[in-house]
């Protein structure tokens, strides 16, 4: 069997890269195979086509995989880590997308290995998280290309110099989507306080994000510019502004969450 990746982990997010390679087209399910111990997360891998096993015994003898993906939990980072030592030392390179771990603690378990670190975000789900990846010099320019292209189909990919960064790429994309979900509870508990009924203030403030974002996307604008252009002067978007606004009060307020999420990211990863 030639096989291409190996990814260890099908949960949530394991699943999403799996089905996004296969959908784009960049991996077929034979190129594919996947460790899960959970017999009903591997059955998921399964109704794709992708073969699977329980652990690393399952795996072919043969096998020397071009890429072997760790989508597993940080905590029990270094117990699955040590079963793929039999590829270090060779041209496999190695992804991880747990938060928190640096790539120093894979090299302590696996040797001088070409590695990748990815902090994905649960938008992947859809093909529209946020990637953000650090490699280390040990990895190929073309194996990089060839990483990116399969994080891609997830969403957008964007590279870092240093690794130290990957704390606040952490706390920006990797838990950003929860304050978005936060702020859209919110603004639907607004909402029906104003007297609106649940389902249309839900309604109104998913799309309204949604829309908002897309445009923020799509127009080449700045989102400074964009508010502007939505808040007349002495108006009612200008009314809720000076409340957001005034005192820089949720400019603080975010930047606190934000330093909060980079301050755990730093403690998980000793």
């Amino acid at each position: 069997m030639t096989i291409q990746a190996v990814l260890v982990g099908c949960g949530n997010m394991g699943y999403a890269m799996l089905a996004g390679w296969l959908k784009s087209g960049r991996l077929a399910a034979a190129d594919v195979f996947v460790v899960e111990p959970n017999a009903e997360l591997r059955a998921r891998a399964a109704a794709l086509g992708v073969p699977a096993g329980a652990g690393t015994e399952d795996l072919p003898a043969d096998a020397a995989p071009r890429l072997v993906i760790l989508a597993v939990k940080p905590q029990v980072i270094r117990e699955v880590t040590a079963g793929y030592r039999r590829f270090s030392g060779g041209r496999t390179v190695f992804l991880s997308v747990a938060a928190g771990t640096p790539i120093s603690t894979f090299e302590e378990i696996l040797g001088p290995v070409p590695f990748v670190r990815c902090m994905p975000n649960t938008p992947a789900a859809i093909g529209k998280g946020m990637m953000v990846v650090f490699a280390n010099p040990r990895v190929p320019a073309a194996e990089l290309a060839f990483v990116n292209a399969l994080l891609a189909t997830s969403g957008a990919v964007a590279t870092i110099d240093d690794e130290g960064l990957m704390d606040a790429v952490t706390a920006v994309s990797g838990s950003g989507p929860a304050y978005i979900f936060h702020f859209i509870e919110c603004l639907t508990a607004a909402g029906e306080t104003a007297g609106l009924p649940t389902e249309t203030a839900k309604l109104l403030a998913m799309q309204t994000v949604y829309g908002a974002a897309s445009l923020a996307a799509e127009s080449g604008e700045e989102p400074a510019l964009l508010r502007q252009q939505v808040t007349s002067p002495n108006g009612t978007t200008a009314a809720a502004l000076s409340v957001l606004m005034g005192d820089d009060r949720l400019k603080i307020l975010v930047t606190e969450a934000v330093e909060a999420a980079r301050a755990r990211s730093v403690e998980l990863g000793k």
